[in-house]
């Protein structure tokens, strides 16, 4: 996996050179915890996620993504928010520079059994009242924020 750079609101960011449609997937145990990895790319804790392929559905990138990065089969069942911060910008090594366009899909687990993948350093569910003692990225943060506030009307920003 390729290292990364994540920008937030930094006059220092390099210039974004592209979109790409991602998601990422909050997904909630039946305890209340939520799944999350410790990204190879970044070190950082984040809920599993990544960018849709030619020929699949965006639901579809979902089911794949989660369950690819953690072992776990899960179900959509809503959308949490469009998130677009032309503030957040991605840097990878290769040289491209991404500005964020996510899409954050409610999720429910089905299936499987965790497990690490080559994107991460660990996978685990996590209780609400222990995020703040992970490191997390800004943006995740607004996404696992707005994923517990558990609203109908998604977020959109």
């Amino acid at each position: 996996m390729s290292r990364r750079t994540d920008y937030f609101n930094d006059p220092a960011a390099p210039k974004a050179n592209s979109i790409v449609p991602a998601v990422t997937a909050f997904v909630v145990n039946d305890a209340g915890d939520v799944l999350l990895e410790r990204r190879s790319d970044n070190g950082r804790w984040g809920m599993p996620g990544g960018v849709q392929e030619v020929g699949e559905n965006i639901t579809s990138t979902v089911v794949r993504e989660v369950l690819e990065e953690t072992g776990v089969r899960v179900e959509v069942v809503g959308l949490v928010g469009i998130f677009t911060d032309p503030g957040h910008i991605i840097a990878f090594e290769d040289g491209e520079v991404r500005q964020e366009f996510s899409l954050c899909f409610r999720a429910r687990p089905t299936s499987g059994d965790i497990k690490v993948s080559s994107e991460s350093f660990a996978v685990r569910w996590v209780a609400k009242e222990e995020l703040d003692s992970l490191d997390v990225s800004p943006t995740t943060r607004r996404r696992l924020d707005a994923g517990f506030r558990n609203v109908e009307i998604p977020v959109i920003s």
